[in-house]
Parts: structure tokens; sequence; C-alpha cells
């Protein structure tokens, strides 16, 4: 072997052997390794367990130890907190929380209060003096339509406001309304035409048909169209400017009414407009 094949030879040797013991050594290691990891598991498992057991008998022995009494967690100073077993440090919470304003209106409201242990709290639910829920507010019926004051029927020829504001849905406004109405066309003949008052709107309607009348004998204001003038006879809401103006240019053509029927001789009286116009207008 040359020198370079002898010095190659050397160090491949060694390299070998260290390929050879690494697996083992590295099997070693990492046993002893693990075992360490799950003794130290192990044992801090056992301290927590141990932490835990100490910490709920403590607690119990405390629970027990406390004094027991009804209390309002509304009206309870510190101290008697405190004797209930409540921490300082809770019991100067719940202290805060009713000083600024905060109310405890049921058991449950306890839990609100940071640190509120749920096991204690559960001791303490036969000694609070609150109730476990809210009562819902009784509400009384409504009272039901047949329970209103009937009103008896009257004549709407004869009404005055205060009878008209008895009907629900009829108010000041609309009482001087009617009445208003009633007195441009001379009395109401039918009871269709509450229908032509501004603002009664289907409802109000057939509440107001429902409590009033129209005499039998009932007499409405008239006009006599042979003497009537023009302004008169407009501001009748039936007739108005333009049919008022047609009447008085018709008789003073043709002379006076013969009949009250001979207004439909007038090119603008159909015969719907006259029948609305004719309880209202005579020939004398």
């Amino acid at each position: 072997m040359s020198r370079g094949e002898t010095n190659g030879f050397l160090i491949l040797v060694p390299l070998m052997a260290i390929i050879l013991f690494s697996e083992p050594i590295f099997r070693v290691l990492t046993k002893n390794q693990s075992t360490q990891e799950t003794t130290d598991q192990g044992l801090l498992d056992s301290l927590i367990s141990q932490w835990k057991w100490e910490k709920e008998k403590t607690d119990s022995a405390k629970a027990k130890s406390s004094p027991k009494f009804s209390f309002d967690p509304n009206k309870a100073s510190k101290e008697e907190l405190i004797q209930l077993g409540f921490s300082p440090s809770l019991s100067q919470r719940i202290i805060n929380y009713h000083s600024k304003g905060g109310v405890f209106r049921i058991q449950s409201d306890l839990l609100k209060i940071y640190g509120m242990d749920t096991v204690f709290y559960g001791q303490l639910l036969p000694f609070i003096t609150l109730p476990k829920q809210l009562e819902r507010p009784q509400f009384p019926a409504k009272k039901e339509v047949a329970d209103l004051p009937k009103t008896t029927k009257f004549d709407i020829n004869l009404a005055d406001t205060a009878q008209l504001k008895k009907i629900y849905g009829i108010g000041n406004v609309l009482s001087v309304r009617i009445i208003n109405y009633r007195d441009h066309l001379g009395g109401f003949v039918s009871n269709d035409q509450l229908q032509e008052v501004y603002g009664l709107d289907s409802a109000v309607l057939k509440k107001l048909n429902e409590k009033v009348f129209i005499s039998n004998d009932f007499q409405p204001h008239t006009l006599n169209v042979n003497n009537a003038s023009e302004k008169e006879l407009a501001l009748h809401p039936y007739i108005k400017s333009k049919l008022a103006k047609a009447i008085t240019s018709y008789r003073f053509q043709h002379g006076s009414f013969a009949t009250i029927e001979d207004l439909q001789k007038i090119a603008l009286i159909n015969h719907e407009t006259f029948g609305k116009i004719k309880p209202y207008l005579v020939v004398e």
C-alpha cells in the first residue's frame, strides 16, 4: 500500500467504528432522558393532585366551620360576609358593587361577582333571602268592547258637539266639522250624507251610523229658487257658484220656475244632481 492509501485506511477505521456504535449509544441516552421526563411528570401530577385535595379539604372545612345565617347581600356588612365564609377580597367586591348602585335582585346575581365560587354559592343558597327568580308583573286584562258604556241613539240634526264626541274616533275638530256641514246643507236627509264630511274614515262612519238617526218628520231648511240670489244659492254645498249662476240666468231668461222639476231643463243639472238638491229647494 502506498503512503496515501495507508493514511486513508487509518482514517476510515475510526469512522466505521463510530458509525457502528452510534445507534446503541443513542438508544441508551434517549431511554435515560425519557425515563427522567416520565419521573418528573409523575411527580408534578402528584403535587397538583395533593394541592387540589388540600384546597378542597380547606374550603370544605372553612365552609363547615363558617356560621350560617340568613342574609341579604344588598344589606350585609363586610364583617357579616366574612363570618359567612366569604374571603375579605370577595366581601369587599360585594360591598363595592352595591355601594356603586348595583342591586342583587335574585340569588344567582351573586355569581356576577368576580371570584365567586359556584360550590360555595350552592352551600349559601338556603340562607340568601332573595327570590330565585323575578315574578312577571300581572297586567289587568283589557276591557272588552262590550264593557264600554253604551251611548243611546240621538237625532243627528239636533245633536251638539258633546253628543258627537261620545263616539269613539270623533273629537273636537270632527264634531264641529259635522255640525258646520249640517248647517250649510240645511240638515241631513240621509245617513249617506255623513260620508261627505271631510275626515271621517270608514270605521268612524260605521260607529256614527250605529248611534244616530234622522226623524221621519224632519224638514230641511229650503231655498226658494224663484227669489234666492246667486250668492245665496252658491253657499249651498250641492249648488256652488257655477250652478247658482246657471239657475239665476235661466230664471232671468225664462221667468220663474213653475215646479221644482223645471230645474232639470238646465243643462248642468243631471238626474243625480237634481236628486241631491231637490230636498233643499222649493218653488213659491
